[in-house]
């Protein structure tokens, strides 16, 4: 039996991008230059540049390598039967992934094509989105050894796991909240701020569940 349950109503969405990202990929590579503009700052100055091989066909890899990647994690998964108590999260979480992963490469190849796609305000706008929506559903992922906070003792124990992911789900939001405002402050303290909103998170996430796994223990 299936941890996941995929069906053709789950499994619509994310193959869709796949194909979407597949089509567009010959697309892109058809007309983008020699050169393609594959990486951009924090300020959405670009940083970096890769051959249009790379560009057009690097990403669109990637999903359809994710996309598998979520299908096979449950089965080799030690804690396999636990994903039968947030399947219908972890079908949020794989679409989600591969949507966010699709809309960026929509937007850079867009970007390489002459359209006026600001990455500055897109990227942020995303990822602030992305955040968002996971933090409100990780208190739902159960104990498992692939998806969630990670820590030795979420890991540990599943009452520590439990607690750790319900704060962590308001530190998540809390970080996409940040994401969204980042594009209208100041250029000189944006990546003080995000770097913050970050150590916040993943700190906060690691010396929460070790307090509570000591708690524990006493």
């Amino acid at each position: 039996m299936s941890p996941i349950k995929p069906s053709i109503k789950t499994e619509i969405i994310p193959t869709i991008v796949v194909i979407l990202s597949i089509l567009a990929s010959f697309y892109f590579y058809a007309n983008f230059p020699a050169q393609v503009a594959t990486h951009w700052n924090i300020d959405g100055q670009i940083d970096d540049y890769s051959s249009k091989l790379v560009g057009a066909f690097l990403i669109p890899i990637l999903i359809f390598g994710l996309y598998i990647m979520f299908l096979a994690l449950p089965y080799l998964d030690p804690k396999k039967d636990r994903y039968q108590e947030f399947a219908k999260v972890y079908h949020i979480f794989k679409d989600l992934i591969i949507i966010f992963m699709f809309l960026i490469y929509l937007a850079s190849g867009l970007a390489n094509l002459g359209y006026n796609v600001e990455i500055g305000l897109v990227v942020p706008t995303l990822v602030g989105l992305l955040f968002i929506i996971m933090g409100n559903y990780m208190g739902k992922i159960k104990y498992n050894w692939f998806m969630g906070i990670r820590t030795p003792w979420t890991l540990s124990s599943e009452n520590v796991w439990n607690k750790t992911h319900r704060v962590g789900g308001w530190l998540f939001i809390g970080l996409g909240l940040t994401m969204l405002t980042t594009p209208i402050l100041p250029k000189t303290i944006i990546t003080p701020i995000f770097f913050s909103a970050i150590m916040i998170t993943v700190v906060g996430s690691f010396v929460y569940s070790y307090i509570l796994y000591r708690n524990e223990k006493k």
